[in-house]
């Protein structure tokens, strides 16, 4: 652990300051006693704001200037609603004011965590906008997954507060020590306020110092416990709705078809559609293909945000007499690596440019529109106004261009740090702020990054260190592939196997391992890459944000082949090990 990043780790165990919700010295700490650093020296927090890129104003406020230019516009749509109205900037703005005096009167205030569990609609977001109205921090999370999850998540970041949609989730926050609010959608949940009351008295806004943290990002990443990244009111209206801004500047009208949950890290884009670009927003109740293609033709979208599993579910399933879908500006695709089938099939379907982003909740993005010739990697040119990006070598040392290392990021979307994690903070971010992001990247000569892959998501066979993402990537250009994932499974020689788990092209062939492994030959992927297992998914498993479970993936694949011995790969190659130079080599 560097000194730096070890002072601030130890900040976040400091003694709170005489005014909860406060900044000291850089640290914001909640009345619950939880530490928040800001790890990015202030300087540069101040000149980002002189500059422009991130705004002195909170989000609430940001949001009521939406609210007062144009009060009529249609701001939020459910899709599943079958009146199809929504709610206008006004209406809305009157529930956010509803719910914040709701908050005020049971004590919620500056300094306070409030975790929203909530499926998309009127109540996730007005309840989201209200916690940033009173000056609280939220904690939105999606429904799905499991109590282990709800106690991380609400326990190490001390929640005070919890808004929820289901009883079960009641009764799990009843074991937690410093939650003593909660707030239910449903009116009769036991131990739960209901948030549809009327509050006794008018709400009144209060100041909110925009620097303070305001939005929590949860992501399962590559830790066992899902992550939390702490943002500021200004990363977020600032670094994070510049990104948003970015992937179309020319659209002069914005309705945004948000089909991944709001709570996720990839949803956040929800809630910044309104208060940093004034669009319309469309959710659905959750994802289903049916919905997701109602909501494309009556809501008229200009815009879809989706992970590339569900971009890829509409696009095999639209009919063809389905029309032109007018309006519809492009197709964003984030939250995992966008295979070239999943790519072609949208853009062949939709005729509509199909944007990649390359980007992550711990403040680390890049975009760029897909093309059949795209250069394999290549997720755009990096942008200062969102996150600067630098390539480092195992020293922490930029290295020079052209050469490969680490991917680092910081900007005005770059996070105050990991919430109630300082082990991470010493992990993931340098003495200086930088955001490690465990990916292996280069930048080219005209400035475009490429990712490479994951430095530590390897499949270790035989001490060969095999790249998933690497094999992945080639198996995405197999004709009879729509999406492949590859996974490790126990050995008891080799330690590990790489497993490819395949869901054929509708309709198609289900490919053979031996034929897949031939194609990945000629693609110049090495012998000693090749897969070892094949696993045939009709339907990939999903987890709670909608991207492709691995975890699931993992046990399949090693409940499928535990016990089994290993066949041929390829024509006519096995994958050995030569023990005297401990590497993987071909024999017959």
């Amino acid at each position: 652990m560097t000194g730096a990043v070890r002072e601030a780790a130890a900040r976040t165990l400091a003694t709170p300051p005489a005014v909860p919700g406060a900044r000291r010295d850089g640290v914001w700490t909640s009345r619950a006693g939880l530490a928040v650093p800001d790890l990015v020296p202030r300087a540069e927090r101040r000149a980002w704001t002189e500059e422009g890129l991130c705004p002195d104003r909170d989000l609430y406020a940001l949001f009521r200037e939406r609210v007062r230019r144009h009060p009529r516009r249609q701001a939020l749509v459910e899709s599943g609603d079958p009146a199809g109205g929504g709610l206008d900037y006004a209406g809305l703005d009157a529930e956010v004011r509803r719910i914040a005096a709701l908050f005020t009167e049971a004590g919620l205030g500056a300094g306070d965590v409030v975790a929203l569990r909530l499926p998309g609609g009127r109540d996730a977001v007005a309840a989201e906008l209200a916690v940033y109205a009173i000056g609280a921090v939220a904690l939105p999370y999606p429904p799905g997954g499991d109590d282990r999850d709800t106690l991380a998540l609400l326990g190490r970041s001390r929640a005070r507060a919890a808004v929820l949609a289901d009883r079960a989730d009641a009764a799990v926050c009843a074991r937690l020590p410093f939650l003593d609010v909660v707030f239910g959608t449903d009116r009769g949940m036991a131990g739960a306020r209901w948030l549809g009351e009327r509050a006794r008295r008018p709400w009144r806004p209060v100041p909110v110092d925009p620097a303070a943290p305001a939005r929590v990002l949860v992501s399962s990443g590559t830790e066992t416990a899902p992550k939390m990244v702490a943002y500021a009111h200004q990363a977020v209206a600032g670094g994070r709705a510049a990104y948003l801004r970015a992937l179309d500047p020319d659209a002069a009208v914005r309705r945004h078809l948000v089909l991944v949950p709001l709570g996720s890290s990839f949803g956040s884009c929800g809630v910044v559609t309104l208060v940093a670009l004034g669009g319309t927003l469309v959710v659905p109740p959750s994802f289903s293909v049916p919905e997701a293609l109602r909501a494309l033709t009556v809501h008229r979208p200009t815009h879809v945000f989706g992970v590339p599993t569900m971009l890829r579910r509409i696009a095999e399933n639209c009919p063809a007499d389905a029309g032109d879908f007018p309006g519809l500006r492009a197709l964003v695709s984030s939250g995992a690596a966008l295979p070239h089938g999943t790519a072609r099939a949208c853009a062949e379907r939709f005729g509509r440019p199909v944007l990649t982003v390359y980007g992550s909740s711990d403040g680390v993005n890049c975009h760029t529109v897909w093309s059949p010739g795209a250069e394999e990697g290549c997720v755009g040119t990096p942008d200062p106004a969102v996150a600067g990006i630098r390539i480092t070598g195992p020293d922490g040392d930029p290295v020079p261009p052209g050469a490969s290392g680490e991917i680092q990021a910081k900007g005005p979307m770059t996070p105050l740090c990991y919430l109630g994690a300082p082990e991470l903070d010493a992990r993931y971010r340098t003495p200086d702020g930088w955001v490690r992001t465990g990916d292996l990247g280069r930048i080219g000569p005209d400035g475009r990054l490429y990712v490479l892959g994951r430095i530590k998501n390897v499949v270790i066979r035989g001490g060969l260190n095999i790249s998933p993402a690497e094999v992945e990537g080639e198996l995405a250009h197999h004709p009879d592939v729509a999406e492949a994932v590859c996974v490790p499974v126990p050995d008891p020689e080799l330690g590990e196997r790489l497993c490819a788990c395949v869901r054929p092209v509708p309709g198609g062939p289900v490919p053979v391992l031996a034929d897949l492994n031939a194609f990945l030959l000629r693609r110049g992927l090495g012998k000693r890459k090749l897969p070892e297992r094949f696993l045939h998914v009709p339907v990939m498993p999903l987890g709670p944000t909608g991207k492709v479970c691995r975890r699931t993936l993992t046990d399949r694949a090693g409940d499928a082949f535990r016990g089994t011995a290993v066949v041929p790969q390829g024509p006519g190659v096995e994958v050995g090990l030569d023990a005297s130079e401990g590497v993987n080599t071909p024999s017959s």
